[in-house]
């Protein structure tokens, strides 16, 4: 039996694909941007493209694929909040036409992760681990008494959309308060704009090619068009107060979206990774700051917080594993 499985990452902001070993090695692999404002099928063809491109002369033992949610496992369809064209998609069917005669394991990314770190990184050994993916949106995935849970519908473990304020912000998922409309980095770069920052004049050209934007222009552009997260990381190291807050704003969230999942799981460990996570020495301080103001009940005392260790192939990684490891991952 060969050793290569197919993983597939697809996001909001990108999509992956690559080969990966029993180990979990990423023999090889590739990334494209996520098409944008466009329909379900142009989003579909250069991932199908990508998955012949990165799949050709490699006898594979099947294909993990991991899609922002959310997803139904039973019918093999995704609705991702962030591409707003694949509501419903059957995107399982879709690999399997690609490559005929493969068999196709679909989770939800932040369940990809959460395989992933804990199969081969930050999570090793835990018993019951919450991994959160904290990106264009905001992901999980569980895991409880050493294997991956993903519930009924393929979903479990979705803590972007657990609601940590009922009269909170609009969330891209239809409701308010979720956890995702305070993290996510687009959402916290909104909310900077929104109150005053802006981009230095670097950033505003690489976004728009015409210096720092303003207004209506700078506030789509932290809707996810050239200004990001990393941008936003920048002036929070530089000491700009309201940079700073959006990090404090969003750690609160996953501070207290982690306290209630904790105590309904009881989880010792939560590992966060994702595009945002790499500004870990901003997140994690005030993220540890809150849980250590909400986490008061005996049982969550020692309730540690991680930094992934895979960082952008822990979901490529955690694919690999629904087929290389489906008794404790699939």
């Amino acid at each position: 039996m060969t050793d290569l499985a197919l993983a597939v990452d697809i996001g909001g902001t990108k999509m992956a694909a690559g080969l990966v070993r029993t180990d979990g090695t990423v023999v090889s692999h590739r990334t494209i941007p996520t098409p944008r404002d466009t329909d379900g099928e142009q989003v579909w063809e250069p991932l199908a493209a990508l998955l012949k491109e990165v799949s050709a002369g490699a006898a594979l033992a099947g294909v993990g694929a991991g899609s922002a949610g959310p997803a139904d496992r039973a019918k093999g369809e995704v609705s991702p909040v962030n591409i707003p064209s694949w509501r419903g998609f059957p995107l399982r069917q879709r690999i399997s036409e690609t490559l005929p005669g493969v068999p196709v394991a679909l989770a939800g990314d932040g369940i990809c992760a959460a395989a992933g770190e804990h199969w081969r990184g930050a999570g090793r050994g835990h018993q019951d681990l919450l991994v959160m993916v904290v990106s264009t949106g905001v992901g999980g995935g569980l895991i409880l008494g050493g294997r991956l849970v993903q519930g009924r519908s393929g979903n479990a473990g979705h803590i972007g959309h657990t609601v940590v304020d009922m009269g909170g912000d609009p969330c891209a998922c239809g409701g308010y308060g979720c956890v995702e409309a305070y993290a996510s980095g687009p959402n916290m770069v909104r909310w900077a704009l929104a109150h005053g920052w802006q981009p230095s004049p670097a950033a505003g050209t690489q976004a728009g090619g015409t210096g720092t934007q303003t207004g209506a222009a700078s506030t789509r552009a932290g809707a996810g068009v050239g200004v990001t997260g990393e941008h936003l990381a920048e002036s929070a190291r530089s000491g700009h107060p309201i940079a700073r807050q959006a990090f404090s704003r969003a750690g609160h969230a996953i501070a207290a979206g982690i306290v209630s999942t904790a105590a309904l799981c009881d989880l010792s460990s939560v590992v966060i990774g994702g595009g945002v996570s790499r500004s870990a020495d901003l997140l994690l301080p005030p993220v540890r700051q809150y849980l250590a103001r909400h986490a008061k009940l005996g049982f969550l005392n020692d309730l540690t917080v991680t930094a992934a260790e895979l960082g952008g192939q822990a979901g490529l990684v955690g694919a690999a594993a629904l087929v290389h490891e489906p008794q404790r991952y699939n």
